[in-house]
C-alpha cells in the first residue's frame, strides 16, 4: 500500500471526526475527541490507546495529540504522578502511528524496536482532576528507504501539557515486511517451543508493586539479579499475541530492578532502553542491576540494569529515580 494510499485514509478519517466536532445550532457545542485507530498504535484494545490526532508541520515534523487516564490498570499513579513510563508507551504509539499514516508502512508489516527512551518533569506530571491532555512535538530523522518502502527512522519527542514540557524522548524502530520477519526470524520460530511455565514473584512491595500479577521479576536467590517473570496472560504487557518478550515489558522490568535495588519507590525521572536482539518466550532471561558510581551525590540515583539469555545480551537500559529526602 503505497503513502498516498494512506494520507487519503487520514484524510478521510479526520473528516469524518470533524462531523462531531460541534453540537448544536450554529455549531455552537463543545469539540469532541476521539482515539485513532487502534491498527494504527498496534493495539487490541481500544482503551490503551493513547493518542487522539495528529498532522504534519513540515517535511519530517509533526504534531500529536495524546490523552492519559487519571487512572491506569497497569501504568498507575505514583505519590500522585502519572506514571513516566505512560510516557515512554504513548511515544511508543507516535512512532507506530506516523509510520502507518504518514510514511505508508502497511499495517501488516512488523517493527523492530532498537531504542526507546524517556525523561520527566514530574512538575507537569500531577495527576489532576481530568485527564490530562497532551500536545507532543515530533521531529522525524535518519529516515532510511528500501526502495518505495520505509525501512526504518529515528525520531525525537517534546511531550507538553498546557504548553510546559512535561517529558522528552526518542525511539529508533526498522520495518520489515511478513516475508522479510518470517526469513529474520524462521530458524528462531520453527525451534520455538511453549513458553515457561510461569514463576512466583519478587515481593510487590520490594519492586514498586501492589499486585503480585504486575511483578516482572522473580527471584534467584542472588543479590541484584533476578529472572525476568513472563506471563503471557498479562491484560496489559502482553495486550495482543506475540512471538517474543515486548520492549516495554523488558523497561517495566528495569524500573521494577531499580526499585529493588535502591531499596525504595519513586517516579522514575529518566528510562532509556537499548534492545540488542528478540527476548524469546521460551529461554530464561536473567535480569541484573547495579547501581552506577557516582549516583545519588547530585539528587539523583541511577541504575544499570541488563539482561541476557543464553549468555548474549538481549537489553540495556538506565534508570535514574531522585534520591529519597529526609
Amino acid at each position: 500500500m503505497s503513502s498516498s494510499t494512506f494520507r487519503v485514509d487520514h484524510a478521510t478519517h479526520r473528516a469524518e471526526r470533524a462531523i462531531y466536532t460541534t453540537a448544536g445550532p450554529g455549531g455552537t457545542g463543545p469539540a469532541l475527541t476521539t482515539t485513532v485507530p487502534k491498527e494504527f498504535v498496534h493495539r487490541a484494545s481500544v482503551a490503551e490507546v493513547l493518542l487522539t490526532d495528529w498532522r504534519r508541520t513540515g517535511e519530517h515534523d509533526f504534531s500529536v495529540a495524546a490523552q492519559w487516564p487519571r487512572g491506569h490498570g497497569f501504568f498507575s499513579n505514583v505519590d500522585g504522578h502519572h506514571d513516566p513510563l505512560i510516557a515512554a508507551e504513548s511515544i511508543r504509539q507516535v512512532g507506530a502511528l506516523l509510520a502507518h499514516t504518514e510514511y505508508g508502512v502497511p499495517l501488516d508489516h512488523h517493527f523492530l524496536m532498537w531504542d526507546l527512551s524517556v525523561a520527566v518533569r514530574p512538575a507537569h506530571l500531577l495527576v489532576d482532576s481530568a485527564p490530562a491532555s497532551l500536545d507532543i512535538e515530533v521531529v522525524c530523522r535518519d529516515v532510511k528507504w528500501r526502495r518505495d518502502t520505509l525501512a526504518g527512522l529515528h525520531y525525537d519527542t517534546v511531550v507538553r501539557r498546557g504548553g510546559r514540557i512535561a517529558a522528552t524522548g526518542g525511539a529508533t524502530f526498522s520495518c520489515a515486511s511478513p516475508r522479510t520477519y518470517s526469513r529474520l526470524r524462521a530458524e528462531r520460530l520453527d525451534a520455538c517451543g511453549s513458553p515457561l511455565p510461569l514463576t512466583a514473584p519478587t515481593a510487590p512491595q520490594n519492586v514498586g508493586r501492589v499486585s503480585p500479577m504486575d511483578v516482572v521479576l522473580s527471584p534467584t536467590g542472588e543479590p541484584g539479579n533476578w529472572q525476568l517473570r513472563v506471563d503471557t496472560r498479562h491484560p496489559v504487557l502482553f495486550e495482543h499475541p506475540v512471538d517474543h518478550v515486548p520492549g516495554m515489558m523488558l523497561l517495566e522490568a528495569a524500573r521494577q530492578a531499580t526499585v529493588a535495588t535502591l531499596g525504595y519507590s519513586a517516579p522514575p525521572l529518566e528510562v532509556t532502553g537499548e534492545f540488542m536482539r528478540y527476548a524469546e518466550l521460551d529461554t530464561p532471561c536473567l535480569i541484573e542491576s547495579s547501581r552506577l558510581p557516582g549516583s545519588g551525590t547530585d539528587g539523583e540515583e541511577s541504575v544499570l540494569v541488563t539482561g541476557h539469555q543464553s549468555g548474549e545480551p538481549v537489553f540495556r537500559s538506565t534508570v535514574t529515580m531522585a534520591a529519597p529526602t529526609g
